[in-house]
């Protein structure tokens, strides 16, 4: 048994199982493609699920994996031990009906012992309690003694999941020695981790029908898994993941930038350990696309980063470090996954983006949390609300798990079922908003047809003379016939309509048998089938009518020229920003081309300007685009750029433009030219790290100049302009007088805010030595509160501050605090939210000053009538 790297370690085991005629198929996305049970891939048999369940056919009946796999479950106690991590890969070779048990126990003994020569007496082996024939096959065929063998029950040693294939396992353990403690016996020797579990052999032999019985299958599988990082550890005779050779090159890194030592300080290694975890988890993340967020695995990733980040501080990292260590991340893992270092300056940059946001948003965060728990250790209180922790979520960004992790730290709790609460009220707002701006009532694909899958033939034609109806549904259900007015959804044998799909529209156009018409206002795919949704506008359609469906032809030329442009647009992008520039989105019509791409700033007018420029000349020269369907190595080869997350088979169209060269299954013009001319018309922020363009192309561009050249007219007449040149000069003039007026009016407001202070404190009260000012201003906005509270801050005496004020049906508390107040123990934040209880309003802020909302506004009066009485409970 000789120490072995983690890479060679990989290496070996694939190599042993192509040997034993298994397919090496790649690492699967960590992004799961079509299996929208899981939010990332988890484990190694995740991918490949649809093998299993005789969706797909697999590239051969054995296939073997190194699967990169996340999993969250167990973030918070990532770091607080050893032996917990969020990234891990699995090693497992597979068997589709193929080889059983006989094979799969002798190949993974010979694996073990043979090839990594680990000793044979240091392996235990546990199986399902009835299965004799696994038992027989370790005690006959590969000679393990049989106190060796232990039976176990169903929750060790059967794996099934609700209904479906199903199987008992036999786990293979290692015994890591003395050094771990006594072997009393088997349980007592794995509770102590003395002997760890390395590998799963699934046999899946079993249908069950989820209610206890369980038919023997007729092709039985074989999927079995190995943590690669756990078997290092037992290679390289190491205590846990992060002392594995890669995984301790990364820590080294991180220790480096700290300037400290693992294994010296506990609360040290926690830091290094969560970060030397996430930023694995991170890396890989990013990698595969996925891009930080608040929803999802977005806000996994986001989630990830951010506590990295703040552990970071912990070590006393002020400034940003995780986008230089995953440059270690990724020079450790490049043998196997040459992507990350084709990658790099992409993830780094993606990472090193929300590492600064987060800079700024944990300073901001941290301060207002503090606030809220110096009032509670003031209050004698332990929890802090849930309407805290949302504020600090929703407002500043503030994660809420990191509020419950530096709570925690303090000896505090939080509010987390009213935190929920809050936070399923606003998502259920966005998912209303949404449903009211969804679009077609058949976008969810509900249909199910049983028909051949659909020629589509609009590559090259605009229409089929001959195309069969397979089949027409009427609010959902098939029906053989629709007649006039009826809104359907139409099924061909041929069409020449172009589905909605990579960002292109689907078209519209007619469906027509003589003077029986359909008009089809969009196009859809369903599982190969196009589904044209249209309205019969005369006649009557029926099931098996040979009709001529037809595109609007010119619609489908806007919508090629603005698709075309997004190639050469992507293209410019990488030549005036860099190479990091990605799509993340598009959105091509007959009106405009709408591009979403990773960028980290504004581009400047500049940049715009250049990559106009760089467009238009692309246009002018007149160059062909050609469409080419050939083998994904092949395109790679050439240089074909493909979107980020998107799976691909074997076989790829490319489209060639120039030097844009690309993945794309959608229609384009045959030449450059034919667009005409390109303009941008906006450049803006989408999200953290993602920048829109939107341009207009042909006479897309002369509608735009139309437009400009009214607004520029209608501008002139209302600034009373006969010569349109002079209107810069004018706005110019009228920006600068309304800005003298503005401070006009700034100075008399703060002149009236003084005498309205200066009245006020005629009639103040006085608690402890504080004394007390409060107000009902109707008609007052929220800002000019804060300035009649920040006249009160200047007192050189202890006073407090109460102002009430309304516009139209909102009402808004202000607090003021003056320093001499809050030594007294004053605490606006505290003051404000108790009073804007009284009227069903929430808020708080800090201890010299906090704002409010009023529920019922009609309570106003009787709120601020408690106001002596919640000071006198603070004042000390």
């Amino acid at each position: 048994m000789q120490w072995t790297g983690l890479n060679d370690l990989r290496e070996k085991y694939l190599s042993f199982f192509e040997s034993k005629n298994h397919t090496r198929m790649a690492s699967a996305s960590l992004v799961p493609q079509g299996d929208k049970s899981l939010l990332l891939i988890n484990s190694g048999m995740a991918p490949l699920k649809k093998f299993f369940l005789g969706q797909a056919t697999p590239p051969n009946v054995r296939v073997t994996t190194c699967q990169k796999c996340i999993r969250t479950p167990d973030i918070e106690s990532v770091g607080k031990t050893a032996r917990h991590g969020t990234y891990f890969e699995m090693l497992g070779n597979f068997s589709f009906g193929d080889y059983f048990k006989p094979e799969a126990i002798a190949w993974a003994w010979e694996f073990l012992t043979k090839v990594l020569e680990i000793p044979a007496d240091r392996l235990w082996i546990t199986i399902y309690e009835s299965d004799d024939e696994a038992e027989q096959i370790w005690e006959n065929n590969i000679g393990i003694p049989h106190e060796r063998i232990i039976r176990l029950g169903k929750k060790d040693n059967f794996w099934e999941h609700g209904s479906g294939p199903c199987g008992p396992c036999s786990e293979i353990h290692f015994d890591r020695g003395e050094a771990y403690g006594p072997f009393e016996n088997f349980e007592q020797a794995s509770d102590c981790d003395r002997v760890i579990e390395i590998w799963n052999l699934v046999f899946s032999q079993f249908d069950s029908d989820g209610e206890g019985h369980y038919a023997e299958m007729k092709n039985k599988n074989i999927d079995t898994g190995m943590g690669l990082e756990r078997l290092a550890c037992v290679m390289q005779n190491v205590d846990n993941i992060f002392e594995v050779d890669t995984v301790q090159n990364i820590m080294k890194h991180i220790s480096r930038i700290a300037g400290v030592e693992y294994k010296k300080d506990h609360k040290t290694d926690v830091s290094l350990r969560v970060i030397t975890d996430h930023i694995r988890s991170t890396t890989f993340m990013v990698g595969d696309g996925i891009m930080p967020s608040n929803e999802g695995r977005g806000y996994v990733l986001r989630r990830l980063l951010r506590r990295a980040a703040r552990h970071g501080r912990l070590l006393g990292i002020t400034k940003p470090f995780l986008c230089e260590v995953c440059d270690t991340v990724i020079n450790e893992n490049a043998s196997a996954y040459p992507e990350l270092a084709e990658k790099r300056d992409y993830i780094k940059k993606i990472i090193g983006v929300e590492e600064e946001a987060f800079a700024k948003t944990i300073d901001k965060g941290t301060e207002m949390l503090n606030g809220f728990t110096e009032a509670l250790a003031a209050e004698g209180k332990t929890v802090l609300s849930g309407d805290d922790a949302f504020k600090l979520s929703d407002t500043y960004g503030f994660p809420i798990d990191l509020t419950e992790e530096i709570c925690e730290e303090k000896g505090l709790t939080v509010d987390r079922d009213r935190f929920t609460e809050l936070a399923k009220e606003q998502r259920a707002r966005a998912k209303a908003d949404h449903a009211a701006k969804a679009g077609s009532s058949w976008a969810d694909n509900s249909i199910k047809v049983d028909a051949p899958k659909t020629v589509f033939t609009g590559y090259t034609d605009f229409e089929a003379e001959s195309a069969e109806i397979l089949a027409i549904y009427k609010d959902g259900a098939e029906v053989d016939f629709a007649n006039e007015g009826d809104d359907v959804v139409i099924v061909l044998d041929v069409t020449p309509f172009y589905a909605e799909s990579g960002g292109q529209v689907g078209d519209t156009g007619s469906i027509r048998s003589g003077e029986n018409i359909a008009s089809v206002a969009d196009t859809i795919k369903s599982e190969g089938h196009f589904l044209h949704v249209a309205t019969v506008e005369q006649g009557t359609l029926s099931k098996g009518d040979k009709v001529t469906a037809a595109i609007d032809r010119e619609r489908r030329w806007a919508i090629m020229r603005n698709h075309t442009t997004a190639h050469l647009l992507q293209f410019a992008l990488r030549q005036v920003l860099g190479d990091h520039v990605h799509q993340a989105g598009q959105l091509v019509n007959e009106n405009a081309c709408r591009f979403d791409f990773n960028h980290f700033s504004a581009m400047t007018t500049e940049e715009i300007a250049k990559v106009e420029e760089l467009v238009n000349a692309e246009i002018m020269k007149a160059v062909p685009v050609t469409m080419k369907e050939m083998p994904i190595e092949e395109a790679k080869k050439l240089g074909a750029m493909a979107l980020f997350g998107e799976k691909y088979g074997d076989t790829v169209r490319v489209v060639t433009a120039d030097n844009s060269v690309e993945f794309c299954g959608g229609t384009h013009i045959s030449n450059t030219s034919q667009i005409g001319l390109f303009k941008i018309v906006s450049e803006s922020s989408v999200a953290a790290g993602v920048r829109r363009i939107e341009a207009v192309t042909g006479l897309g561009v002369l509608a735009l100049l139309n437009d400009f050249k009214e607004t520029i007219a209608r501008s002139a007449k209302a600034l009373k302009l006969a010569n349109v040149s002079e209107l810069p000069e004018k706005c110019a003039a009228v920006a600068s007088e309304l800005k003298e007026k503005d401070k006009k009016l700034e100075s008399l407001n703060q002149q009236i805010a003084n005498a309205k202070t200066a009245s006020l404190f005629d009639n103040a009260k006085e608690v402890g030595g504080v004394k007390l000012v409060s107000a009902r201003l109707d008609g007052t906005a929220p800002d000019a509160l804060r300035k009649l509270g920040d006249s009160v801050k200047d007192r050189n005496e202890a006073v407090i501050a109460l102002f009430a004020g309304t516009i139209g049906e909102k009402g808004t508390f202000y607090c003021v605090c003056t320093k001499e107040a809050v030594a007294k123990g004053g605490n606006a934040g505290t003051i404000v939210r108790e009073i804007a209880t009284v009227t069903g309003g929430k808020g708080g802020g800090k201890p010299d000053g906090a704002m409010a909302g009023a529920g019922d506004i009609s309570k106003i009066d009787e709120a601020l009538a408690q106001f002596e009485s919640v000071v006198s409970g603070i004042i000390k």
